[in-house]
């Protein structure tokens, strides 16, 4: 049975400048970074290095030559953060196109986008 969601996988077309926009501005850290030695390489990321939940950024292009059948499209994610005000004017302040703070019956959540126009979603959580 499953427990936990252990890895989540993000195809991007450029893995360091999505390194650089999760690690410099959304302030994730780089867990592990494996390479194969023929061109493909993953590079681990996540909020902590406690985290359960972790995103693997792989080069979109060559996972496509290798499995032509795999969807690449972004998933849906949703974070959670304690104090959005603050990471709403964090985000903010790194020049990242955030959405308005919007109230939903389970909480307050805005969007943000990466580089490459992925939109994510972080809701408050205390």
């Amino acid at each position: 049975m499953i427990h936990k969601v252990g890895q989540i996988m993000l195809y991007v077309n450029n893995q360091e400048e999505a390194v650089d926009f999760w690690t410099e501005k959304v302030g994730f850290s780089v867990i592990s970074q494996e390479d194969n030695g023929q061109g493909m390489k993953w590079i681990e990321i996540a909020p902590t290095k406690e985290a359960e939940t972790s995103i693997i950024l792989h080069n979109k292009e060559l996972v496509a030559k290798m499995s032509p059948g795999l969807n690449l499209g972004t998933p849906s994610l949703m974070f959670f953060t304690e104090d959005l005000d603050s990471f709403f004017n964090h985000l903010s302040s790194k020049e990242i196109t955030v959405g308005e703070i919007v109230e939903m019956p389970s909480g307050r959540v805005f969007n943000f986008a990466d580089g490459e126009e992925n939109y994510f979603a972080v809701m408050e959580k205390k």
